[in-house]
């Protein structure tokens, strides 16, 4: 599994735990069934054990926002952008955002890759 699709499915994955009382490997299972990858494994399994973190990151991020009035996908492309940002610092930030985007641009409507490119523009600094 390539990044891109890892992140993909990330996103897939991440968006079901938070509509359903599904666990984590439940939904890894759900998404990508046996066909995972340790890339995979580190972006579902990081964004939810460091969610606290990022949600508290995020916040601090967002002006005139708050994280419960976003919409469920652009909050959900947010934390694993995030938690790329933040925990895997072996990945370009240039390369996290542009990622973001591309997400957003296919999950999200027509203002949300904007939205998402202006909060992680906030962590290229």
């Amino acid at each position: 599994m390539k990044r891109r699709e890892a992140r993909e499915k990330a996103i897939q994955v991440l968006f079901q735990l938070e509509n359903t009382e599904l666990t984590v490997t439940e939904a890894i299972e759900h998404i990508v069934g046996e066909e995972s990858s340790p890339f995979f494994e580190q972006i579902v399994q990081g964004t939810v054990l460091h969610m606290e973190e990022i949600d508290k990151s995020l916040v601090e991020k967002l002006e005139n926002w708050s994280l419960p009035r976003l919409a469920k996908i652009e909050r959900t492309i947010l934390r694993l952008a995030v938690y790329e940002i933040l925990y895997t610092p072996e990945t370009p930030k240039n390369v996290v955002l542009n990622e973001a985007i591309e997400l957003s641009k296919t999950y999200g409507d027509e203002k949300s890759s904007r939205f998402v490119n202006g909060v992680l523009s906030k962590y290229a600094k």
